[in-house]
């Protein structure tokens, strides 16, 4: 943990600096992709006032479960904003969906960019099963309808499930839309895969680029589990995992991975500062 901490310490200010500004960009991308989906769906909310709700849960979600806690916190606070609730929690379910689909893509790009590339069947076979129930959430109506007796329907929990399930269906008629901002969520995971490639710079760490598309999007996938909080400890311990075998010493892993999760904290401060406004403004 000593050797960890100096390495974070003497990390780069310039490679530190670059991916601040990286993280600031992959704030800005995915804003724009949420509010692509919620044009999609005539949420009626501005711009601004969803950028608002995006960074102000993002806040909040760093004191959450990782990955659910500011998706929770974000269909919240756009269901207070738009009194739809059912939209607004398919706007963040499918925003969701769309970024470990990227993810998916991007390990798979990184598997076949790298000469030691896993070709077990079993890799293929998971890649295939995680897609096919990412993709499952389109059809959630007729899920719901399925699963759902038709005497709950009518009350007010069944009534409520389907109400979601219709909500999140309805992309499935938006295909434009989803490649679109399919194509946002794939320009976010590339911007982490970078940053955690300079970050890596910034302590040492001298493995090339092609490793951290192969390693990167499991390390980020653990990110969005949640079993942490703000992603330290195993998401940590993952990363440290991975690099092993390319020679990495586990301090300098532990140091990288420690500011990736730090970076992206700095990247919620802004959703403080809003709540902080609003907080006064209330007063």
């Amino acid at each position: 943990m000593r050797a960890a901490a100096l390495a974070v310490l003497r990390v780069s200010p310039v490679h530190l600096v670059f991916v601040l500004l990286l993280v600031a960009l992959d704030r800005a991308v995915m804003i724009l992709r949420w509010v692509l989906l919620l044009r999609s769906s005539d949420v009626e909310i501005s711009g601004a006032a969803a950028a608002r709700i995006f960074l102000v849960s993002s806040f909040v979600g760093s004191f959450l479960p990782a990955g659910v806690g500011g998706d929770i916190a974000r269909a919240y606070g756009l269901s207070r904003a738009t009194s739809d609730s059912a939209e607004a929690l398919a706007s963040v379910a499918i925003d969701r969906v769309l970024g470990i689909v990227a993810l998916l893509v991007m390990g798979a790009v990184g598997l076949m960019a790298t000469a030691t590339a896993v070709t077990d069947w079993r890799v293929g076979a998971g890649v295939a099963l995680l897609l096919t129930s990412s993709f499952a959430i389109l059809w959630a109506d007729r899920v719901v309808s399925a699963v759902v007796p038709g005497s709950m329907q009518a009350g007010r929990v069944g009534a409520r499930l389907v109400s979601i399930g219709a909500a999140l269906s309805r992309y499935r008629t938006r295909p434009l839309t989803l490649l679109h901002v399919f194509g946002w969520s794939v320009a976010v995971q590339v911007l982490r895969i970078v940053q955690a490639y300079f970050l890596g710079l910034g302590v040492g760490i001298g493995v090339p680029f092609r490793y951290y598309l192969v390693f990167m999007p499991i390390g980020l996938l653990m990110l969005l589990l949640p079993i942490s909080v703000s992603g330290f400890g195993a998401p940590q311990a993952m990363i440290v995992w991975l690099m092993r075998p390319l020679g990495v010493a586990d301090e300098q892993s532990f140091a990288l991975s420690t500011l990736i999760v730090l970076t992206g904290l700095a990247g919620n401060l802004p959703g403080l500062l809003l709540w902080l406004n609003s907080r006064r403004a209330a007063l």
